[in-house]
């Protein structure tokens, strides 16, 4: 199933089914975690060598499976290589450009000295770093940066909002 468009709303990336609600903010909703890989794989044509993308949401909420799309949509070729890095904090996969896959679900305050001693500048410079559970480092995060709230609205349907942080 596709997004189907939001009534007078604008027309999403894939035929998505979003709504704008400010000049840098927008709305996606998906009925499946197959459908939140899609958006995922469409959203990763944004994005570049030197963007961070702040993911937050509860347990469960498919932040992982947004990254799996996202990673998919850069080239990766076996999806499966996506998973949580909770135990190692960075994951990187062979995209172009590279995703570097930071996961801070483990720490409950993550601050600047960690994640620039995890190597997040070199990260940025080479490619694309997705970070899980960033709201644990709002503070310490790069700016600009995109950030990607994801909530749960029933059992596998979810309300994922897209910003722009300068």
């Amino acid at each position: 199933m596709g997004f189907a468009p939001v009534p007078n709303a604008p027309v999403c990336p894939g035929g998505g089914d979003c709504d704008t609600i400010g000049p840098m903010e927008e709305q996606f909703r998906t009925t499946s975690p197959a459908q939140t890989a899609r958006l995922g794989a469409v959203l990763a044509k944004r994005f570049g060598r030197g963007d961070c993308l702040a993911l937050i949401g509860q347990l469960g909420a498919g932040k992982t499976v947004l990254v799996r799309g996202i990673a998919s949509g850069l080239g990766l070729a076996d999806a499966r290589l996506v998973s949580s890095p909770t135990f190692v904090l960075v994951a990187e996969y062979p995209t172009d450009p590279p995703v570097f896959h930071i996961d801070l679900y483990r720490l409950q305050d993550a601050r600047g000295e960690l994640l620039y001693g995890l190597g997040i500048e070199e990260m940025l410079a080479q490619g694309i770093v997705i970070v899980e559970w960033a709201d644990r480092a709002t503070e310490a995060l790069p700016r600009p940066r995109w950030q990607l709230d994801i909530t749960a609205t029933g059992r596998t349907s979810r309300r994922l909002t897209l910003r722009r942080i300068n």
